[in-house]
């Protein structure tokens, strides 16, 4: 059996979330070191110092396995242009200032070998060519019959080959404009934070990629807040890099959402006195309202109703696959959007779902669907189908087999 003990944060002092044990023996969820080294902005020296100091005992905190990929790049690109003797050139210069960046993020101290990694319960899994061809294509069913033929590999977070830059399957999903394909995705447990080998997650590819419309860019960018995307300070992909991005792109209400804190991200209604009933419940903070301290949110239920709200009202609460807010569900090649009344209503409905009992929810749905379907035809036809009328709708079809009957009668006797 393997070790059941949750380790516990010294950060947030709670279990670890995405735990990184340090070489020093210290625990922090990925998240909060994150935080914690995004906490220094004054002196320089010192800023970077402790950017790679474990926060408990100041013992050196080695380089992600991205950032130090980023360092290899740059040595080779740099090699390259001096080989081809184009040390002149603005690429050499630009690739020069990046290199001594990267080395100073990851300091004179590193001893070359040790890189710092999250844990992986699962084995990793390799993106096969065929599935980056089939999702170019909108084949979404080919990608969930490969996740799901073999449980023992991580595949909902599969990436490319070194080649490709080691890209996420999320990644490739978002480049071929598949946002219910994210979606699916998200909701098996892919790694909304997972990078490519340059430190990229799919928020900065994104943001920067000119391959995405600019309402699918939006609706994506949105869902990845939703489910807890987060901005790295320790590489240079940093918020103010992404905000920077998102203005020279022309999306400025894009650029202010992501400025504010809540921006974008699903809330829990917290200590609302004015209507009680919405604490506990649920909602997607839509827009931030500058120089107010409030949002614009909609509620996440049926009703979708839209409230201005203080950020003091509002406690983040990300998208988890047990806890997603609604459910998309593919079925017969097409795929079906599931909202609720609560966040509870979502969570038994997954649990059950998972559990491979029925889902009341669905069948419900799906026979009003039907009902309403099977409605709207008989409407076209000219058939009156209401209650009032034909209780058993038994009566309607006789009668239109009649006139059927009574107009081939009548062309014989022409």
């Amino acid at each position: 059996m393997g070790d059941v003990t949750e380790k516990t944060c010294g950060i947030c002092l709670e279990g670890s979330k995405d735990p990184l044990d340090l070489p020093c023996g210290h625990s922090f969820c990925d998240g909060c070191l994150s935080g914690w080294r995004s906490r220094y902005g004054g002196d320089k020296e010192y800023e970077d110092e402790m950017r790679t100091k474990c926060p408990i005992c100041r013992a050196r905190i080695p380089p992600s396995r991205e950032l130090v990929s980023t360092l290899l790049s740059c040595r080779a690109n740099k090699k390259r242009l001096e080989d081809n003797n184009e040390t002149s050139s603005e690429d050499y210069d630009r690739v020069c200032l990046a290199l001594e960046m990267t080395e100073k993020r990851i300091g004179a101290d590193w001893d070359g070998v040790t890189v710092l990694e999250k844990k992986q319960s699962r084995l990793a899994a390799t993106l096969p060519n065929y599935l980056v061809t089939a999702m170019g294509k909108g084949d979404i069913r080919s990608v969930l019959k490969w996740i799901d033929a073999n449980r023992a590999e991580d595949r909902v977070n599969a990436v490319s080959s070194a080649e490709m830059a080691g890209m996420p399957l999320m990644t490739f999903a978002a480049g071929c404009n598949h946002l219910s394909l994210m979606t699916l995705l998200l909701q098996r447990g892919a790694d909304v934070n997972l990078r490519n080998t340059q430190g990229i997650t799919t928020l900065g590819y994104v943001l920067g990629s000119d391959m995405i419309a600019g309402g699918n860019r939006d609706k994506m960018i949105r869902l990845l807040l939703s489910w807890g995307t987060r901005f790295f300070t320790e590489d240079g992909h940093t918020r103010e890099c992404y905000i920077a991005v998102a203005r020279r792109t022309g999306a400025h209400e894009l650029a202010n959402l992501l400025k504010s804190e809540l921006g974008g991200r699903r809330c829990e209604i917290v200590n609302l006195s004015s209507r009680p009933e919405l604490n506990g419940k649920t909602c997607v903070a839509d827009e931030y309202l500058f120089g107010s301290n409030q949002y614009k949110v909609t509620l996440e239920n049926k009703s979708k109703e839209v409230l201005v709200l203080s950020s003091d009202n509002l406690k983040r609460r990300d998208r988890t696959p047990q806890d997603c807010g609604y459910y998309i569900e593919f079925k017969n090649g097409r795929t079906i959007r599931h909202d609720f009344d609560s966040s509870e209503d979502c969570k038994a409905f997954v649990a059950a779902l998972n559990g491979g009992e029925t889902q009341p929810v669905v069948t419900e749905e799906a026979e009003a669907r039907a009902e309403q379907a099977a409605a709207d035809l008989l409407a076209e036809l000219g058939l009156d189908d209401s209650p009032s009328n034909n209780p058993h709708g038994d009566g309607q079809i006789k009668k239109s087999k009649k006139k059927k009957t009574k107009k081939k009668g009548g062309k014989k006797k022409k």
